[in-house]
């Protein structure tokens, strides 16, 4: 067992302030706050074996999954299939915040695609 805050934990982007903060990775999932700025995206990609979910805490996101776009907002819940590939992109005029899990946990299942148009 171990408890944490979300503020003793970095977002991948110090600088920004954005990307993944992975409160937990591994054994058995991963468990992150993820915040996007205005224009900010990901590249596209899909996972072999994990499951993704993400869930909106505050603002609005563009969640495509396999080429259908998904404009999700506060309180909005989306679950995203191995295989699936998905891209998630803020086209909107303040931050997203989402909780991201991701299972079963994998070191690397990430698996990005080239040139992914929606």
């Amino acid at each position: 067992m171990y408890v944490l805050n979300e503020k003793d934990k970095d977002y991948r982007f110090v600088d920004r302030q954005s990307g993944p903060k992975y409160l937990m990775k591994g054994p058995r999932m991963n468990y992150a706050i993820v915040r996007f700025n205005p224009g900010e995206d990901f590249k596209a990609h899909y996972h072999n074996v994990m499951e993704e979910n993400f869930y909106i805490l505050e603002g609005k996101i563009d969640i495509i999954v396999d080429g259908k776009v998904n404009s999700l907002k506060e309180g909005d819940f989306i679950h995203i299939e191995p295989g699936e590939i998905h891209y998630c992109k803020n086209s909107y005029g303040e931050p997203v915040k989402m909780v991201s899990t991701l299972a079963p946990f994998q070191e690397s299942d990430k698996v990005e695609v080239d040139n992914y148009t929606y």
